[in-house]
């Protein structure tokens, strides 16, 4: 599998993750065997914990209980709100076998899947970079565009962590902004044929697939955000969740100024509604504007902007929870709050189906604060982590 190569001076482990700067880049990138689907998933895992010693098993290798799958977060709070090991503690060589689950059970597409989660953490090390300084002012290379934070964090938010990028191969304390500041867990045995999860994340992304059967159960929940929205290094714009964002604007754009009335919802988010801590915790009555009511065009752009979000699991399997989404459109709804530009602090576009969920919204910089970041979530309402649990 071949994958858009992420290169970054922040951060050792990036280049690792990403594939960049090594001499055997075609290893790096090479899917542990032959096995495709959930076997190669299964072997790549299994790969990852032959490198790792048995105090390192204990960390990774975990009970699949609703504790453990639940325990994510959009805070950079380390081992304090997740499980599994951290990436900082990990070897080179362990490192490039983590990368390999993740790029085994991950869409292939640029900007979406394992493209975009490693986009993700090369934002924390950007950010990390930025606390760092504790200064203002873009650079020549992309430097910081903003300030430092200062008074209350927005919705969402308990505080900023402390330490940013300090060394070690994660490049990060554990604490702070950082790419090593992320974590890996198995929630089962990874197998073919019994249910288990892949559980990763860290600051701004948590992405849990669940496996039964030897089949994709569940892609969701997946959460995933950015600040900043985005930045330049070494020539290179990095815009991770522009492609989400332009896919929703489209949806609103397209309605028109009755439609838009009829989508506006009577709220307003600061947060994504249904994040971390929130499992099960969907309105009761779907709100704003029935897709149903929509011209073809109009719905081929809400099943459009579904899409960036299904495609962090592996190709074949998002094809079809996308085939699913497009038979529930009609009982789909849309909605947004603040205003449709998603440019401001407040402005929120929702999908509801009877399935698929889909959340962005936009908040206030927490590091960077005069300039916005996005929050965003997928959530199934029937398939959140695999449908293992009662919410």
């Amino acid at each position: 599998m071949v994958i858009r190569k992420l290169c970054v001076a922040f951060s050792a482990t990036l280049l690792l993750v990403a594939g960049c700067g090594s001499d055997d880049d075609d290893a790096v990138e090479t899917t542990t065997s032959s096995a495709t689907g959930v076997a190669g998933v299964v072997a790549a895992a299994e790969a990852f914990l032959a490198t790792l010693d048995d105090d390192q098993k204990e960390s990774v290798e975990l009970e699949l209980s609703e504790a453990n799958a639940t325990a994510w977060s959009n805070l950079p709070c380390g081992s304090s709100c997740r499980v599994g090991i951290q990436f900082e503690t990990l070897s080179d060589d362990q490192l490039t076998a983590a990368k390999k689950v993740l790029q085994a059970a991950t869409g292939s597409s640029t900007g979406t899947g394992y493209d975009l989660v490693m986009q993700i953490l090369l934002a924390d090390d950007y950010l990390g970079s930025v606390q760092g300084t504790q200064s203002a002012g873009p650079g020549a290379s992309g430097g910081p565009p903003g300030g430092m934070m200062s008074g209350a964090p927005p919705s969402g938010m308990s505080g900023m962590p402390s330490g940013g990028a300090s060394g070690g191969p994660g490049g990060g304390t554990g604490s702070g902004y950082s790419s090593g500041n992320y974590f890996m867990a198995f929630l089962g045995t990874p197998s073919t044929t019994d249910a288990w999860q892949l559980h990763f994340g860290g600051h701004h992304l948590a992405v849990n697939l669940t496996y039964k059967g030897g089949a994709v159960g569940g892609a969701s929940p997946f959460f995933v955000g950015v600040e900043p929205t985005s930045w330049e290094d070494d020539g290179t714009t990095y815009q991770p969740l522009e492609s989400m964002r332009q896919a929703l604007l489209k949806v609103t754009a397209g309605l028109s100024d009755t439609e838009k009335a009829k989508a506006k919802l009577g709220k307003t988010y600061t947060d994504v509604l249904v994040g971390p801590g929130e499992d099960g915790q969907f309105p009761e009555t779907k709100e704003g504007l029935p897709v149903s009511g929509l011209t073809d065009d109009q719905k081929a752009l809400v099943l459009a902007a579904i899409k960036p979000w299904v495609a962090i699991v592996d190709d074949t399997t998002a094809a079809s929870l996308m085939k699913t989404y497009e038979s529930e459109l009609d009982q789909t709804y849309i909605g947004w709050s603040g205003t449709t530009g998603l440019t401001a602090h407040g402005d929120y576009v929702r999908i509801d189906g009877p399935s698929a969920w889909v959340e962005f919204v936009c908040q206030n910089g927490v590091v960077i604060t005069n300039k916005i970041h996005y929050h965003t979530v997928y959530r199934d309402h029937t398939r959140d982590y695999g449908g293992e649990f009662d919410f």
